[in-house]
C-alpha cells in the first residue's frame, strides 16, 4: 500500500508539474533557447526530488568526469521515461535524438524545436538519415551535447534491443567523443509501469570513446561497454 500511495502521489505530481512546465514555458520561446534549457533543468531537479520524497527512489551518478568538456556525443541505455529527464539537468546545453513523433505533439513540440532538438523519422530512409546527421554535425559544431538512445526505443532491464546505426552515423559526422552509458533505471521505473519500487537509480557514465573509430569497432564497443555494465546492475539487486 505504502509503494501505491507513493506512486500515486509521484505520478499525480509528475504530470501536473510537467504540464505547468510545459505552458509556463511558452513565453520563454521569444527568449534565447539557454533560458528554457535552465528551466528544463529544475524540471529534473524537481522531479528526482519527487522520485526521492514520495517513492523513496535515489538517483546514484558515477563517473560524471568522464563526460569531456564541449561537443560530446552521449550513447546511453534507455530502459525508462526517467532517462529522457536526466540529461536536461546534468548538461550544460543538450540536445536530444528523438522519434519524429514527438515532434508532432501540440504546445511541447514548439519547446523542443526552440531548444534544438533533433528529431529522426524511422521510417524516412536514407533522406531522414541524412537530415538526421547534418543537424548532429550542427549542434556539433556549436559545442552542444548529443544525447542518443542506442536502442531507439526503452528497453526491459536485463534485454536488449538492436543498436540503430545512426549512432555510428552522427559519430563519424560529428567527429566528437563517444561516451557511453549503463543505468538500471527500469527496474524502478518500468516502462508504463504505474508503481515505482524504492532504491536507487544507478547511472554510469563510462570513459568515452576517441572521435573517428571505424564503424564496427565503435558498434562494438558501445554494447559491449553499456549492456555489460547495465547487466552488472541488475546483479547487485538481485537477490542472492
Amino acid at each position: 500500500m505504502r509503494v501505491f500511495l507513493g506512486s500515486l502521489l509521484f505520478n499525480l505530481g509528475f504530470y501536473f508539474f510537467t504540464a505547468v512546465t510545459v505552458l509556463t514555458s511558452l513565453p520563454l520561446l521569444a527568449l534565447p533557447r539557454g533560458v528554457l534549457l535552465y528551466v528544463l533543468r529544475s524540471y529534473t531537479w524537481v522531479t528526482e526530488a519527487m522520485l526521492r520524497v514520495f517513492c523513496g527512489v535515489r538517483v546514484q551518478v558515477e563517473g560524471a568526469d568522464n563526460i569531456p568538456p564541449g561537443a560530446v556525443l552521449i550513447v546511453s541505455k534507455h530502459q525508462s521515461a526517467f532517462d529522457t529527464v536526466f540529461w536536461l539537468g546534468r548538461l550544460p546545453d543538450p540536445c536530444y535524438v528523438m522519434k519524429i513523433e514527438l515532434m508532432r505533439i501540440p504546445v511541447w513540440s514548439w519547446l523542443a524545436r526552440k531548444c534544438g532538438m533533433i528529431s529522426v523519422d524511422r521510417e524516412g530512409g536514407a533522406t531522414a538519415l541524412r537530415t538526421m546527421v547534418k543537424a548532429a554535425r550542427a549542434a556539433a559544431d556549436a559545442g552542444r551535447q548529443i544525447v542518443i538512445y542506442p536502442e531507439g526505443t526503452r528497453a526491459v532491464p536485463g534485454m536488449t534491443e538492436p543498436y540503430q546505426p545512426g549512432v555510428a552515423a552522427i559519430a563519424a559526422a560529428a567527429r566528437v567523443p563517444v561516451v557511453p552509458v549503463a543505468t538500471n533505471s527500469g527496474v524502478f521505473w518500468g516502462k508504463k509501469a504505474f508503481q515505482k519500487r524504492p532504491g536507487v537509480i544507478r547511472v554510469k557514465i563510462l570513459p568515452a570513446l576517441p572521435p573517428g573509430l571505424v564503424r564496427a569497432k565503435l558498434m562494438a564497443e558501445l554494447e559491449a561497454r553499456i549492456e555489460g555494465e547495465s547487466l552488472a546492475m541488475l546483479d547487485l539487486i538481485r537477490p542472492s
